[in-house]
């Protein structure tokens, strides 16, 4: 090169030389993948996380403890690289990494980003003079790398982000569940009126899917756990000390801290040409997405009118409804969860068709999983929060349109099926639909049953609990 361009230096990879920018703490090969990828704008520092980015920071920071401990590296290099790993994991240099989510498909673009910002943030903060490949990458490849970085952020996103806010939900229904004891309605399948049942009967399955979505998780959380780091290139470990993956791991639990248990994985045959736990995991995250698409719906439903719907609940008004009609109040909260929940689906479809790309000893779309995986982590997060916040915190009751509706219904006639046969019952709600008359009315016209006797079959107290046995 000639010249060299104003704001610019120059630097060299296996390739040739680069333009890189003068104050980018990155060089050439995350520059040559600046220029390869101008794909979407979206990058690996994600907005809405930078655990993948801290990730890396944490993954380079034990790897150097394992070298150190193992005699690989001195304790001058490794000390160097911990400090500089260590930025990278508090956040403090996301700027640097520029690459978009769309690059070569095992990371290695991201790899090296952080392995040239570390490399030359060690020589900046201690004057050591640190290689990208041989020093700050020692025992490591890209293809196992990522694969471990997808498992970390993932478990720090679901244990630190995902799992406060899937309490907080629960909680918030679990109260509103005793506030509600008592409180009878119509029950409504087919969305047609059913049997009656407690408001509070009908939160308890919300917080009982919510629970089991917990429980599936914690059992996942266990294989997020299992490093793939140690199988360096294909599996084998080449380049890596024997004791390489177990030290990592070790030094990586010191770092994380809590809970996190890590242990070097069994078979990194396995860890590397598949992505079997992000599939597993997106797919109980696409099952909370489901769950809280019901939820908002119910809620939307139970919530319409206020005159010509189910009026059953009132949600908080938090924002004018409409453009053009005065006084229009929406369920704002319910619809935007309901959104995010189908984006969530959609991102677990990517995710599935991703992890099918596992040609042979690798799979290929690596940086799409962990962008996939990590936002539908946070779409969920910030949809439970507010949900739990903005609306079942914060819901009423219509007592009133709840007791209006169940003195009206038919179907309680299915209460009376043991003592007048399923035919006459039918008989008797027809004429009650037809006549818009009281059940129990009309069952007195076409029964020999007294109305003490209706009452008691009849009563919704004795029908939530299974009726008269």
């Amino acid at each position: 090169m000639a010249k060299i361009k104003k704001g610019y230096r120059i630097e060299k990879d296996s390739l040739g030389e680069v333009y890189v920018p003068k104050k980018a703490l990155y060089g050439a090969q995350t520059q040559r993948a600046v220029e390869n990828f101008p794909i979407s704008g979206i990058k690996m520092d994600f907005p809405f996380t930078n655990s993948f980015v801290d990730t890396l920071g944490l993954i380079k920071d034990a790897a150097a403890r394992a070298n150190k401990k193992l005699g690989l590296l001195t304790s001058r290099k490794a000390n160097a690289i911990s400090r500089a790993s260590k930025e990278v994991w508090q956040s403090k240099h996301n700027n640097e990494f520029p690459l978009d989510v769309f690059q070569t498909g095992s990371g290695t673009s991201s790899n090296m980003n952080a392995n040239e910002v570390i490399a030359n943030l060690a020589f900046k903060l201690n004057g050591i003079q640190i290689d990208p490949n041989d020093d700050v990458n020692m025992s490591q490849s890209s293809n196992d790398v990522i694969p471990t970085a997808i498992k970390v952020s993932a478990y720090k996103d679901l244990t630190e982000k995902l799992y406060p806010a899937l309490e907080k939900l629960i909680k918030e229904i679990e109260k509103k569940e005793i506030a509600s004891k008592g409180l009878i309605k119509t029950g409504r399948t087919h969305l047609m009126d059913a049997m009656p049942l407690e408001i509070s009967q009908e939160l308890s399955a919300w917080s009982s899917q919510l629970k089991n979505v917990k429980e599936t998780l914690i059992f996942l959380e266990k294989r997020l756990l299992e490093m793939p780091l140690g199988g360096t290139a294909v599996g084998t470990g080449i380049n890596a000390h024997p004791r390489f993956a177990k030290t990592f791991a070790s030094e990586l639990s010191s770092l994380v801290g809590g809970k996190c248990k890590a242990i070097s994985s069994e078979n990194f045959f396995h860890e590397l040409s598949s992505q079997d736990t992000a599939v597993q995991v997106s797919g109980e995250l696409k099952n909370l997405a489901v769950v809280l698409m019901k939820i908002s719906n119910d809620l939307r439903w139970m919530n319409s009118g206020p005159l010509a719907g189910l009026a059953e609940i009132e949600l908080k008004a938090l924002q004018p409804g409409s453009s053009i009609m005065p006084g229009k109040v929406n369920p704002v909260i319910p619809e935007a969860v309901a959104m995010a929940s189908a984006d969530v689906i959609g991102n677990d479809t990517t995710i599935t068709i991703a992890a099918q790309s596992g040609n042979f000893q690798l799979n290929v779309m690596l940086p799409v999983i962990a962008y996939n995986l990590l936002k539908s982590m946070a779409l969920l997060t910030g949809s439970m929060n507010v949900l739990a916040e903005k609306t079942i915190r914060s819901f009423k009751i219509n007592k009133k349109t709840l007791e209006n509706a169940l003195n009206r219904n038919p179907i309680l006639v299915t209460a009376l099926n043991p003592v007048i046969g399923y035919a006459k019952a039918a008989e008797i709600a027809k004429k009650a639909y037809r006549e818009n008359l009281p059940i129990i009315e009309v069952a007195l016209a076409e029964t020999n049953l007294t109305r003490a006797q209706l009452s008691k079959y009849l009563d919704p107290k004795k029908l939530i609990k299974g009726g008269i046995k």
